[in-house]
């Protein structure tokens, strides 16, 4: 049925009850392909229904659809034309994991961070079309989604916000708006009549008691959850529908086809179960929100399973809180992604999951830094992008010791440039007070995080890659604020490696050795601060200075080097353009990141200059 869509309209030459079918055809592609590709199976088997029936009864040519994040959009990516097969997804040049508007006319913005959908839509607002924004959960924890709601009820213009409710965003869904319908129903008012309704039943019809009871249960579960999200929604100016079975498209293709000539904003809230269709992904779906290649048959991982820097991460932070009560964790909704999950059973009491609300988080550490906790705050390197006016003002600006953890920074992968975390040496280099490490190894790792428990100077960011832990066979010296560390002596050039990229800097030494060319190898450890001095007596006599970072070189490292050193520095790194996605190591080759690329580049470097002289 899939090969009959050409264009968007072309799923109107099917009856409702065929969409059924072909909903089970776009589960099996989507299993298919991202048991191999890897990718985001559980939220985007759950929204198939709803996708359908929007791509039923809009028109495509002209309305728009706005997806918050990108996790839902697969089936949408198969039902418009794209220039690549859908068996490229996540693969270097082949079709994004998230709506990209590089891709497809019909992916208006190129998509990836939570809570964004419905500003988005409401500028895209028209009364010549329908402009949808299709919301999760998860979005409702994020402060952006309710600016939007809020502008969109005063403005009154023709959008439609569909929100797709699974209990299930990437950890369970926290804060206030969560528990709102708790809190109506713990009124005393609700209660009171609730308590007397029971003793009347109870006592004055006892033979039918037990079955009015069940049937006075049900009936207030139904009005828990139709009445009170209606009125929360209505308060905010929208018309509110639902919420509905999210997987009956009889159902919805009727309400879309009632709802869409309203001109006004509307919500239509639906139901759905997240991996609905593949047993593993319905029965694990935080297992399957992100991931690998999987085996079909059983869902379970067909990728090598190596320690990351992240599973370091979840172990010393987890050891060093046994002895310092002071230590509290701070997650924006993925503390198994960041590798705070452990911390998070141990110490529930000492955990906070403020939602996917990274301003939130920030600033929260900041008050509690001010009680004289220590909180670290993890957070994958590109989401907290979205912190940045908050990592200014709650920390840099007090000078408040709170511990950054940067997950996932540098070149992330498959996810692609809405996830790279390419951009936090920039944004948190030039931050005053700021002190910024990156570690060589998995040790090193372990030894910046006491270092930076104990660090009170201001606020202290720790950076390290989505990549297998590895641990370099020199011996640990002391970590020291603002001090490099020579792994390798050399006379002829010197390489400041950033981070992980240690290892590469003396791989690409020893083949330098072997042409004659002494190289000495420095860790940096620390972008920010850089100890002048330092540094000078690091590159004095040495005629050629390189440096390795997997940042931006816009404002990076390099160009900190440069400045702190006043000299000519030839800087490896990241060009001023959004990363593609692909396996890291496919993006490491393009941006000349490997060992092979960086050591024939400084060999070319250092054999012109020679010649040169040679000549003169």
């Amino acid at each position: 049925m899939l090969e009959k869509i050409i264009k968007p309209g072309d799923i109107r030459q099917f009856s409702v009850p065929e969409l059924a079918k072909l909903a089970q055809e776009i589960r099996q592609e989507i299993i298919t392909v991202v048991s191999k590709n890897g990718g985001h199976p559980a939220s985007s088997l759950g929204a198939v229904e709803i996708i359908l029936a929007l791509h039923y009864c809009l028109d495509l040519e002209r309305d728009k659809i706005v997806f918050d994040v990108g996790h839902q959009a697969y089936a949408h990516k198969l039902l418009t034309p794209r220039e690549k097969p859908f068996s490229s997804l996540r693969t270097y040049g082949g079709l994004s994991g998230f709506p990209s508007k590089d891709e497809s006319i019909y992916d208006p913005f190129t998509v990836g961070h939570s809570s964004t959908a419905v500003s988005l839509a409401l500028g895209l607002a028209s009364s010549e079309y329908k402009s949808v924004a299709l919301i999760g959960d998860g979005s409702l924890s994020g402060g952006q989604c309710f600016e939007g709601l809020n502008n969109a009820g005063h403005l009154k213009k023709n959008i439609l916000v569909v929100l797709n409710t699974n209990e299930m965003s990437i950890s369970p869904v926290v804060g206030e708006i969560s528990t709102y319908i708790n809190k109506i129903i713990s009124t005393p008012l609700y209660n009171r009549f609730h308590q007397n309704l029971d003793n009347f039943i109870r006592e004055k019809i006892p033979r039918v008691g037990p079955r009015m009871l069940k049937l006075k249960d049900r009936f207030e579960e139904s009005f828990k959850n139709l009445l009170i999200p209606g009125v929360f929604f209505e308060e905010l100016g929208f018309r509110y529908f639902g919420p509905l079975d999210g997987h009956n498209l009889e159902l919805l293709t009727k309400t879309l086809k009632n709802i869409l000539p309203l001109k006004i904003p509307v919500l239509l809230h639906v139901v759905t179960k997240k991996g609905k269709g593949y047993p593993p992904a319905e029965k694990e779906p935080a297992k399957f929100h992100s991931s690998s290649g999987f085996n079909i048959e059983n869902g379970e991982s067909t990728q090598v399973s190596r320690e990351s820097y992240t599973d370091i991460f979840r172990k010393k932070i987890v050891e060093l809180a046994k002895t310092n009560e002071k230590i509290v964790a701070i997650s924006a909704a993925m503390p198994e992604g960041t590798g705070l999950d452990k911390f998070k059973d141990l110490y529930p009491e000492r955990f906070f999951d403020v939602g996917i609300a990274e301003q939130h988080a920030v600033s929260f550490a900041a008050g509690l830094c001010k009680r004289a906790l220590r909180p670290v705050v993890a957070i994958y390197s590109t989401f907290l992008q979205r912190a940045y006016d908050q990592i200014i003002e709650a920390l840099s600006l007090q000078s408040l010791p709170v511990v950054l953890v940067l997950d996932r920074s540098g070149i992330v992968g498959p996810d692609g440039v809405t996830h790279q975390g390419v951009f936090d040496i920039c944004f948190l280099g030039h931050m005053p007070n700021m002190t910024l490490m990156a570690p060589k190894d998995a040790r090193e790792l372990e030894d910046m995080l006491e270092f930076a428990l104990n660090h009170t100077a201001g606020p202290i960011s720790i950076r390290y890659p989505k990549d297998a832990a590895k641990n370099i066979d020199i011996l640990r010296t002391k970590i020291e604020l603002g001090i490099p560390e020579v792994l390798k002596d050399g006379n002829d050039a010197v390489i400041f490696s950033l981070g992980t990229f240690a290892s590469t800097a003396l791989e690409v030494s020893d083949l330098l050795e072997k042409k004659g060319i002494s190289v000495k190898v420095v860790n940096a450890r620390f972008v920010k601060p850089l100890n002048k001095d330092i540094l000078t007596g690091i590159t004095k006599n040495i005629e050629f200075v390189f440096s390795i970072e997997d940042g931006a070189l816009s404002g990076g490292f390099g160009s900190m080097l440069r400045g702190a050193l006043n000299r000519s520095i030839i800087s490896f790194g990241l060009p001023d353009e959004f990363v593609p996605h692909g396996k890291r190591e496919i993006l490491l080759d393009k941006y000349n990141l490997t060992t092979d690329k960086i050591f024939a580049i400084i060999l070319k470097t250092i054999e012109s200059a020679r010649a040169k002289r040679v000549r003169a």
